[in-house]
């Protein structure tokens, strides 16, 4: 949820997590991000591709 309360959604790589808020990047536009752990409403894991 972002500062104004509205639900959005994105797909981001986690670098690192500290005092509830989660450092990560945006896989759609490459920037890094913020996030606040509290306003996490939902989330689930992607599994790793393999390269062969």
């Amino acid at each position: 949820m972002d500062k104004a309360g509205k639900i959005t959604q994105r797909k981001i790589e986690v670098k690192g997590i500290r005092d509830g808020r989660i450092r990560a990047t945006c896989l759609t536009t490459g920037a890094p991000r913020v996030f606040l752990a509290a306003n996490i409403l939902s989330w689930q894991p992607v599994p790793e591709k393999r390269h062969a």
